[in-house]
């Protein structure tokens, strides 16, 4: 049933535990707004922040083969959990459009972040496909958590939703043939409970454009689970890890225990969030 909120200064999201009344012509009225334990902000740089979601346990990313999976984004909805303080996971949707050699490569790819104890979904809601988790296990992953889909346009989140939740199946659109960029089906962020009701699944609208907050740069290591341990054991207290002589970081970069890709996107963030000296 829709309700209003009584006020203008409450903003109740998805995921928010309120306290409601109902008048007497059936209308419910949110009367107050439980302190949230979580929040997932979406920030903007004309509209500025926006709060997407409340009280999430964890964040489902969502890739597939087309629109193509951009890693860096992917690597900031991590960061954004690890400074949130929010469990992760990987779903790699529509396996059934990859070649065996394309679903090799992306196994190979991904393998990082499963090392790093990022769980990683294989998914199809196809029949076929290269290899397929079951929705069931995908439900057994989110027993009594709510998780939201996170990702770029097109990359199937209303589709999961309609394998996860038959009976509340969301609109679905292809993806837009001329720029392979992915039509918004979701518009409005939207909360699902699992058929034992005993989980949550939130989805919301396509995010193109993830955009970090103004994060500093013991924030961003914190980002990255396999720089944290070893920042601020350098030689140089504020050392940046990308020139800096006697760099922790670097060294275990060229051992080969910190990823070099990873390392890259860590650089590549630090420039993009003026970081960098």
């Amino acid at each position: 049933m829709p309700a209003i909120v009584r006020g203008r200064r409450l903003q109740a999201v998805c995921g928010d535990k309120v306290q409601y009344s109902q008048q007497t012509d059936g209308t419910v009225v949110i009367e107050t707004i439980e302190p949230r334990r979580s929040e997932l902000l979406r920030h903007d740089k004309r509209k500025g922040q926006r709060l997407l979601a409340a009280n999430i346990d964890r964040l489902l990313i969502v890739i597939a083969p087309e629109p193509e999976p951009d890693l860096t984004l992917l690597d900031c909805y991590l960061i954004a959990a690890e400074n949130l303080n929010i469990q992760a996971s990987i779903i790699f949707n529509k396996t059934d459009l990859l070649s065996e050699q394309a679903y090799k490569a992306w196994r190979n790819q991904l393998s990082i972040y499963k090392s790093l104890n990022y769980p990683v979904f294989w998914c199809s809601t196809k029949e076929h496909g290269q290899e397929a988790n079951s929705m069931a296990e995908l439900k057994s992953h989110l027993h009594k958590q709510c998780g939201v889909l996170v990702g770029q346009s097109g990359v199937g989140k209303s589709s999961l939703i309609n394998a996860l939740i038959p009976d509340h199946s969301p609109r679905t659109q292809s993806l837009s043939e001329a720029i392979s960029a992915g039509r918004h089906t979701t518009t409005a962020t939207r909360l699902y409970h699992l058929e034992d009701r005993k989980g949550q699944i939130i989805d919301s609208p396509g995010v193109r454009d993830f955009r970090l907050w103004s994060l500093d740069i013991d924030e961003l290591a914190k980002g990255f689970r396999e720089i944290a341990p070893h920042h601020g054991h350098c030689r140089f207290n504020d050392c940046q890890h990308t020139n800096e002589p006697d760099c922790k970081i670097r060294t275990e970069v060229e051992a080969g225990s910190i990823s070099r890709q990873r390392y890259q996107s860590y650089c590549h963030l630090l420039e993009q969030l003026g970081l960098k000296r």
